[in-house]
């Protein structure tokens, strides 16, 4: 196992990193300077394209892992995972921090952003959603901290954090799920656009059923990466147990969409051949299908390469989910008026360095924090 002391950060891999996120911090200073207009494709027709699909409404479910694993460690007791609670709760806390930087720069005033925090709208679900991302992010910063005060040589700072961890994260569960589903419930106000294939009034569900897909395979993921990369020893049944649970998961969400399907717009309608209906298909295959077969073989299941594909499909089928929500069910609807979307390279640009600077965040955490030691604190 590498000591924090034998972390390099200055590799190859962080030189491409940076100069990534370069790009990225060159490409935000021109968007705040020249608006969205000038730096993106979005129009009035079409508000929301890369930034909310990806970065957003991914980068949010993404995050999910951080309430997933810290209730199975200070809930319900399951000391096998507590190994990875902090790499998780990291992953999460960069995640939502990522987003709201991601709504900073898609959201028309940008120096507006904190303005739900003070002008409380109770009747609209986009104040909901907001409120969520504040007390969210404040709470994994929290669950966050011990690893801070660990290396600044606070222990009083760390019992005091142990002491009430319990009801913060109890706090934190209940706010990640009402958060993952009230994004759902953000496009039930389109009935007439989105399309059937994903509209129905159970949405809000399936979002955060799908975000426990991809938060429990980012959770795998992660530490299939970092235990490679920093030569980081984990128990095989770590990976055996998410991918157990995983699907369970996966197989629920499965029958979800064949019965909103069936009892929706048909069968027919994932078969017709429209844009929208390749859409759903590819979602399926790639995010559901795919995975589900490859987990059939128990000894896949033991197999660290054979989980890092599975984790990969997963994540890659719920973000074609948020996208499909967010730009391609509505994009029939939105180009009636004429207009199109694509997203410019620009849009790529700030996506790519949003990337990059979550996986530098979680390299130099791991250099300088104790990350990948696991959470001694009592969650008695």
């Amino acid at each position: 196992m590498k000591s924090r002391e034998d972390i390099k950060i200055m590799t190859p891999s962080t030189k491409v990193l940076v100069a990534v996120m370069l790009l990225g911090l060159a490409v935000t200073f021109y968007r705040l300077g020249m608006g969205l207009g000038a730096s993106t494709n979005l129009n009035d027709s079409f508000p929301w394209g890369l930034w909310l699909g990806v970065d957003v409404l991914g980068g949010v479910a993404m995050a999910a892992g951080g309430f997933i694993i810290a209730s199975m460690i200070y809930l319900f007791h399951l000391e096998k995972y507590r190994p990875i609670v902090r790499p998780a709760i990291l992953t999460a806390f960069i995640g939502y921090l990522l987003a709201i930087i991601a709504l900073f720069l898609d959201i028309g005033q940008p120096h507006r952003l904190w303005h739900p925090a003070v002008f409380w709208q109770v009747q609209s679900v986009m104040w909901v959603v907001a409120i969520h991302v504040i007390l969210y992010t404040t709470t994994l910063a929290l669950e966050f901290s011990p690893m801070l005060f660990e290396r600044l040589n606070m222990p009083g700072a760390v019992k005091t954090v142990h002491k009430i961890i319990v009801p913060v994260v109890l706090f934190g569960a209940l706010l990640s799920v009402l958060h993952q589903s009230s994004l759902g419930a953000v496009f039930l106000i389109v009935p007439g656009k989105l399309s059937p294939l994903w509209y129905n009034p159970k949405l809000p569900f399936l979002f955060l059923v799908s975000a426990v897909m991809m938060g429990l395979a980012m959770v795998s993921l992660e530490t299939n990466l970092s235990s490679r990369v920093f030569r980081h020893p984990v128990d095989p049944s770590i990976f055996t147990g998410l991918a157990t649970i995983s699907t369970w998961v996966i197989v629920f969400y499965l029958a979800l969409k064949l019965f909103f399907l069936i009892t929706g717009p048909g069968l027919a309608a994932a078969f017709n051949g429209s844009m929208e209906a390749n859409m759903y298909l590819l979602e399926m295959i790639v995010g559901v299908v795919a995975p589900l077969g490859l987990m059939v073989g128990t000894k896949l299941k033991e197999n660290p390469n054979g989980i890092l594909a599975i984790n990969i499909l997963v994540i890659a089928g719920v973000l074609l989910n948020r996208m499909n929500v967010c730009i391609f069910g509505l994009y029939r609807a939105n180009a009636a008026t004429g207009r199109s979307y694509f997203p410019s390279w620009m849009e790529f640009a700030i996506t790519a360095g949003l990337i990059a600077l979550a996986i530098f965040i979680f390299k130099m955490a791991a250099k300088h924090l104790p990350l990948l030691s696991p959470d001694t604190g009592s969650a008695h």
